[in-house]
């Protein structure tokens, strides 16, 4: 599966969702698929979304936080596995897409070929942690981990495959940080 099908899959199960993105290829895809308020676009910072969205998770236990990640920040960040794990958050659901190369500066080969990244989830202490290689498993899946109790980890396995000409994030870092602060504001079901 591609990349850009994967993406294609799982976006338009987003509700109102925070959700923080990985910086490259990932914001990319995400912003010209599906822009909203609730996303927040690592501009760079490469391997942070997922201690960003380990924050947000714990300062929203109410609210399903999903963080959407790419190998090359996870094998850069991995000691933020073991964090999510012992902090446990029942609310945060981590998406790594893993196409196996640094695609955003020239498809540079990552560990992840060697290294299975849900395994490491799984014996950080991941309560779920699941690797899915066909775009038909990705809507299954994805349901299953938003009605489970998280920490959980869904590993997406693709082709290296998005496009150079796939259009930056337009979004200042201020206008970025703004929208996502408002969607965060408590809503009829929160206190």
């Amino acid at each position: 599966m591609k990349g850009t099908e994967a993406f294609q899959e799982l976006l338009p199960l987003l509700n109102d969702e925070p959700v923080v993105h990985a910086n490259g290829y990932i914001c990319r895809e995400s912003f010209n698929i599906k822009d909203r308020e609730a996303n927040f676009y690592m501009i760079g910072s490469m391997g942070l979304a997922s201690s960003i969205g380990l924050g947000v998770a714990l300062c929203k236990p109410n609210r399903k936080v999903i963080v959407l990640d790419g190998d090359g920040n996870v094998l850069m960040a991995m000691g933020t596995l073991a964090m999510i794990a012992a902090q446990a958050p029942k609310n945060l659901v981590h998406v790594v897409i893993d196409n196996e190369v640094y695609e955003s500066t020239g498809s540079q080969r990552s560990l992840s070929n060697q290294v299975p990244l849900e395994q490491i989830a799984k014996s950080s202490g991941y309560r779920e942690a699941v690797r899915v290689d066909k775009k038909e498993e990705i809507k299954p899946v994805f349901e299953k981990l938003m009605n489970s109790t998280g920490p959980s980890f869904m590993l997406i396995k693709v082709e290296p495959c998005f496009d150079p000409k796939t259009g930056r994030v337009t979004h200042t870092p201020e206008e970025i940080t703004h929208r996502f602060m408002k969607s965060l504001q408590p809503t009829g079901n929160e206190r």
